[in-house]
């Protein structure tokens, strides 16, 4: 396809090939507008978005990723950065729009905890994947708080807790009721 003249083959075919990429995968307005329409619609009723560079990550893997983040009720998207920045423009997440650079995957969710504990469970496991930054409500999070927040246990989790300690005294007054009947009923007889 391309003769090599004095080493010039290389350059010629990184060009080629990134015009055909260019080609192949850019979006047209109304394409671009759906997009932004659709995470601008997450966004608004989201508490967290959780923001992950993913460079270097094997298509299976990103796949599993996927099926967690389906499974915890994550919304887990590649975008353009510059139509992610349109989306959360005008939102409490617009402070998030410094740190959207490079090759990133976005987790948004209406759980305060789900988003970041579906990408800091799986750059656990997986160390291409590298959290950058996040927004809980309006309020900016660093790589470290987003481990932090990760670490909270999910709403449910905290229903159980509440309500285990909330039949704690219950159960202890019954179970010393059951026991003080039986001794009376032990002396009567």
């Amino acid at each position: 396809m391309f003769e090599p003249v004095q080493g010039k083959q290389a350059v010629a075919c990184v060009v080629a090939e990134y015009y055909f990429w260019r080609l192949i995968l850019s979006l047209n307005l109304n394409d671009k507008k759906a997009v932004v329409a659709e995470v601008s619609a997450k966004v608004a009723t989201a508490q967290t978005i959780v923001v992950a560079e993913y460079r270097g990550i094997q298509v299976g893997s990103l796949t599993q990723l996927r099926a967690q983040a389906r499974a915890q009720g994550v919304y887990l998207r590649v975008l353009k950065n510059t139509l992610a920045r349109r989306a959360v423009e005008g939102t409490k997440f617009a402070d998030l729009a410094p740190q959207l650079t490079g090759p990133l995957i976005y987790s948004i969710s209406e759980d305060a905890v789900a988003a970041a504990k579906v990408l800091s469970d799986f750059a656990k496991t997986n160390d291409k994947l590298v959290v950058k930054a996040g927004n809980y409500e309006g309020k900016q999070l660093d790589k470290a708080a987003v481990a932090s927040l990760a670490n909270i246990p999910s709403r449910e989790v905290l229903l159980a807790q509440v309500l285990g300690m909330m039949q704690a005294p219950v159960s202890g007054f019954a179970r010393a009721l059951a026991a003080l009947a039986a001794k009376k009923e032990a002396e009567a007889a």
